[in-house]
């Protein structure tokens, strides 16, 4: 048994901007991405190699979160276009009425949420399956217990893979975004940190807390070594506040049980009900398995 754990903000995102046909339902309301994100879910559950039993999609709804209280500069909904805005609770009343479970994060994110929920049941199934490709999530995989999969690019990371892509091994992830950024999340990191330079600062002496200030301790050969090392002694206190932005938290509200988790197929009349409101015609004959 697997248990699969979706990214549906990163995937009603992509519905919107991709070059799919737009939608609008019968009252003329922009649903593009909300139709979008039911195809992909309706795919994913079909899916024979995937073989989907067990599964929550996690949104960030609101996008803004305890995070925003911690540094000012993270990421807020602006500059989010309006009409993508509004099908945030669209998508979740979607995704129900597929008979999947909602994690609707409040205060929290959808990546909390996905990490929470990895910690929570990885015990419990074979592998857990963190659907999306966005590279804070990659301090969640462990061995092949768990492992990251990025569908559009056919893609999964284990921990050997997320080894060899960053440099450094998962449990380093939020230290590597402290000191390079992450400009989707709207973490700065240091000036002058490249991926490949942060990694090696990282593999050579762990964590944030035991990197040196004192350049004369760091390695003659690390490229641009001075530079670095001045950086990052004005700027710790910095990138401890990245790193904390960057860590995803293990305590976000999830399903108390494996059991709830398990789909027992689209709820028929609920989802052509949900169908025919929006107009979404097409969708109808996409489910491979009905409930009732």
């Amino acid at each position: 048994m697997r248990l699969h754990l979706v990214d549906g903000t990163y995937e009603l995102f992509r519905a919107h901007f991709s070059p799919r046909p737009g939608h609008v339902d019968p009252q003329g309301r922009d649903r593009k991405a909300t139709t979008g994100l039911v195809s992909s879910l309706l795919a994913l559950l079909g899916d024979a190699h995937e073989k989907v039993t067990h599964l929550a999609v996690a949104f960030d709804n609101p996008i803004r979160s305890f995070r925003n209280d911690l540094f000012e500069g993270y990421k807020t909904d602006e500059g989010v276009p309006p009409e993508l805005l509004a099908q945030f609770d669209a998508a979740e009343e979607a995704t129900a009425a597929c008979g999947i479970v909602v994690w609707s994060m409040r205060d929290f994110e959808a990546d909390d949420g996905l990490a929470s929920g990895a910690a929570r049941f990885v015990d419990e199934v074979e592998q857990v399956r963190i659907l999306t490709p966005d590279k804070d999530l990659g301090q969640c995989v462990r061995g092949t217990d768990v492992v990251q999969v990025d569908r559009m690019r056919g893609k999964e990371l284990d921990e050997a893979v997320v080894t060899a892509l960053r440099g450094i091994p998962p449990s380093l992830i939020p230290d590597w975004l402290a000191l390079v950024g992450d400009v989707a999340d709207g973490i700065p990191g240091l000036p002058g940190f490249g991926e490949k330079g942060a990694a090696a600062v990282l593999r050579t002496f762990g964590p944030l807390e035991a990197v040196p200030k004192d350049v004369t301790r760091w390695p003659r050969d690390l490229r641009g070594r001075d530079r670095l090392a001045h950086v990052f002694a004005e700027q710790q206190a910095d990138a401890l506040l990245y790193r904390t932005l960057a860590t995803l938290r293990l305590d976000a509200p999830v399903s108390a049980s494996l059991a709830e988790l398990e789909h027992q197929g689209v709820p028929r009349e609920r989802f052509l009900s949900w169908c025919d409101a929006l107009g979404a015609r097409t969708l109808k004959s996409r489910p491979h398995r009905w409930h009732r």
